[in-house]
């Protein structure tokens, strides 16, 4: 069984395109429910004025059939709608030469001799990431067909934040999430977040911050010691890793867990009919992997997002051209990302779980996939 997805498509070319290989046949699916993570991808505050001009919708041009998936790869079409406002004639264009600091404009001009960073930020934007988004919708839709569900919010935007959230977030506290500006669900550190990127906004900066993004419902048995590769934790770290500006990533207690006793690190283990695979832990420390592999507790990562590269007061740079020192390029950008990321982080685990669930549980289609579960579920506590 192979899972895989690709994308393609510049930021302010016609369309994103996103291709998913992997997806078994009888999936009920449609653009309704792709378009809501969409959206929410383009929310938060200090988004720039790009926001709103585009309002994104996914087009199924392959794999799907009257709603319901076919067993062959999925495609996806994402306009990016707008676009004759942020173009420009051929006749009128100019080339941006100076590279911006923390993008990666100049190591991308340098590998592809390049000379004009246009042909590197059309593709290295973060708009890249409505494709992913995409994706992960689908592969949300796959999970749900099995009780796994994927969630985030902003723990810190800059240096306001540092709440002491707890490991299993509650329904009202992810409501709560979804109905800040931020995604923050603590009222007082919503709103002190809003104040820094105002304060970013009003000197020409901008800021970085933190998410976190658990999936819950998740059983135990995805991902394998027996190989670097196959390690569950690393897989997903590599996937949220590869996301615009993100610098760092932790499972559970991450860099914590280094300054800490054992004894203060791992989670006991109780067992107990009832409890869903029949083993519980009263805390997930481990963030719901231990040894490469899923424990049936919730997955848990904490995602690094450094500031926006883009600064209405730019840093010095240098023509690609000509070498002349000068100021980085300014072109249109947010001032914050971090809201967003959760989002775009949520689509990334989500490919990586359903992907993992693939493997585990096979089937060419979603009755022959959830035959295999109930199968692996009867050895459980959790049938009987």
């Amino acid at each position: 069984m192979v899972w895989r997805h690709f994308t393609a498509g510049e930021s302010h070319g016609p369309a994103l395109l996103a291709i998913l290989e992997g997806m078994p046949a009888g999936l009920m699916l449609g653009p309704g429910d792709l378009d809501p993570d969409l959206a929410r991808r383009q929310l938060g505050y200090g988004r720039g004025a790009r926001m709103a001009i585009e309002k994104d919708h996914a087009e199924f041009v392959g794999g799907v059939r009257f709603g319901r998936t076919t067993g062959a790869p999925i495609a996806l079409l994402v306009k990016n709608r707008g676009t004759e406002q942020l173009t420009v004639r051929p006749a009128d264009y100019k080339p941006l030469l100076f590279p911006r600091p923390g993008h990666a404009d100049l190591p991308a001009a340098i590998k592809y001799d390049l000379d004009d960073i246009r042909d590197v930020l059309e593709r290295a934007s973060a708009r890249e990431t409505a494709a992913r988004v995409a994706l992960g919708a689908c592969a949300k839709q796959l999970l749900a067909e099995f009780g796994i569900s994927v969630h985030s919010f902003v723990e810190s935007i800059g240096d306001a934040g540092g709440g002491a959230f707890p490991e299993r977030i509650s329904d009202a506290m992810r409501r709560r999430a979804e109905r800040s500006p931020v995604r923050c669900p603590d009222a007082a550190l919503s709103a002190a977040m809003v104040r820094a990127i105002d304060a970013a906004a009003a000197s020409g900066d901008s800021l970085g911050g933190v998410v976190r993004v658990d999936a819950e419902g998740v059983p135990p048995g995805l991902g394998s010691h027996t190989q670097w590769d196959l390690r569950i934790e690393g897989r997903i770290g590599a996937a949220l890793m590869a996301l615009p500006g993100v610098k760092g990533v932790e499972n559970g207690l991450g860099f914590a867990a280094a300054a800490r006793p054992g004894s203060k690190v791992h989670d006991a283990i109780y067992r107990a009919k009832g409890k869903p695979w029949g083993w519980y832990r009263k805390t997930n420390r481990a963030g719901g992997i231990e040894g490469g592999i899923t424990n049936g507790e919730t997955v848990t990562f904490r995602v690094a997002m450094k500031p926006i590269p883009t600064l209405k007061k730019p840093l010095a740079s240098a023509s690609l051209r000509t070498g002349v020192a000068g100021k980085a390029a300014v072109v249109r950008a947010d001032v914050c990302a971090v809201p967003a990321l959760g989002v775009v982080a949520e689509a990334a685990l989500a490919l990586e779980l359903a992907g993992a669930m693939r493997e585990r549980f096979g089937g060419d289609s979603v009755r022959e996939m959830r035959q295999h579960w109930h199968d692996f579920a009867k050895r459980s506590d959790l049938a009987r």
